[in-house]
């Protein structure tokens, strides 16, 4: 199932995506809503406790509890489902294709994507393609805390995972109706910001 209006940004850290939703809801704030995984809701925020290193989960229960944020994101109240019905375009960062790469790194593909399986695709998947090395070093020039996944030899894993996750929803698209769209997410934030309007218009 396709939810209509419903654009994911997805990407390793340091890719740009949040930098290019803010841009977009910028452009049309009354076209464009903001969402983002994890959330705001507490589900949300004890997961990025966690990210942050504050305490430790075992991989198979951080893929259960980034499914039960992402439920929430999806039809809990403000959630994507209630905002399209009245009328806006939302636009997330991250959604469940983020589960697929990174809670693979430590615990296998099958409990991922058995738990994301029930939740519907978005209209639009873009991908922000960009090399570890150079999203790394964006993510050190911010001088904040690093979250537990910002390491080169992770984000690697996660990056060739990502690539193999497109590759597959790729292949299905034509079935499914998903546009997916790659994104060299390597050029300067107005070269992509030109591109995703390109494709979205």
């Amino acid at each position: 199932m396709i939810f209509k209006n419903f654009i994911v940004f997805e990407g390793i850290d340091g890719s740009g995506t949040s930098t290019q939703i803010k841009r977009l809801v910028e452009s049309n704030p009354s076209r464009f809503f903001a969402t983002a995984e994890p959330t705001t809701n507490e589900t949300g925020k004890f997961l990025r406790r966690m990210l942050c290193g504050e305490f430790s989960v075992d991989e198979k229960t951080a893929s259960y509890l980034f499914a039960a944020d992402r439920c929430e994101h999806i039809y809990g109240k403000g959630g994507v489902e209630e905002l399209i019905k009245n009328g806006k375009t939302v636009v997330s960062d991250r959604y469940f294709f983020s589960s697929l790469a990174y809670q693979s790194v430590s615990c296998g593909k099958d409990l991922p994507r058995l738990l994301n399986s029930p939740f519907p695709l978005p209209e639009y998947l873009f991908y922000f393609k960009i090399d570890p090395e150079v999203s790394l070093k964006r993510v050190d020039s911010r001088n904040g805390k690093k979250e537990i996944y910002e390491k080169i030899d992770i984000q690697k894993k996660i990056a060739k995972l990502y690539d193999e996750v497109i590759e597959e929803y790729q292949e299905k698209s034509q079935e499914s109706g998903m546009k997916i769209i790659t994104i060299d997410a390597s050029k300067s934030i107005d070269e992509v910001f030109a591109d995703i309007i390109d494709h979205l218009k």
